[in-house]
């Protein structure tokens, strides 16, 4: 689905959480990921985690938004951990907030498998001409 846009949404760190991408728009893109692997010592979702899966999402929405020839960087994320999740997956939601031609938004709303909110995250992008290949 991302192949054909060029852009790589699977850096190393998203590719070792397994996050997976079921759908992708500059308006909204939809991932998930699994509990297990990513806990802290306590056996629930570590918050670290819901914050790359949040900046995962936001950051395809607003490299896809920024276009070819252009890439996003994320400058700013918040995130409440609202519930613990401690089986299953969680599923984030990137809602386009903000589409500009320097920055883009996103809100990303993270629930676990019984559709109960676990984390809120707001990701803020700058978007910047992609350097010059050498």
């Amino acid at each position: 689905m991302l192949a054909e846009t060029g852009i790589d949404a699977h850096g190393d760190l998203a590719s070792s959480m397994g996050v997976e991408y079921l759908e992708a728009s500059p308006e909204r893109v939809v991932g998930r990921m699994p509990v297990k692997g990513n806990t802290q010592p306590y056996g629930i979702l570590h918050g670290g985690a819901s914050c790359v899966l949040a900046e995962s999402l936001g950051s395809v929405g607003s490299a896809l938004h920024a276009g070819e020839g252009r890439i996003a960087v994320g400058i700013e994320i918040n995130a409440t951990h609202h519930r613990s999740a401690t089986e299953g997956y969680v599923t984030g939601v990137a809602t386009q907030v903000h589409g500009g031609r320097t920055l883009a938004t996103y809100d990303i709303v993270i629930t676990d498998d019984q559709d109960r909110r676990v984390c809120t995250a707001r990701l803020t992008c700058m978007l910047r001409d992609a350097p010059a290949a050498s």
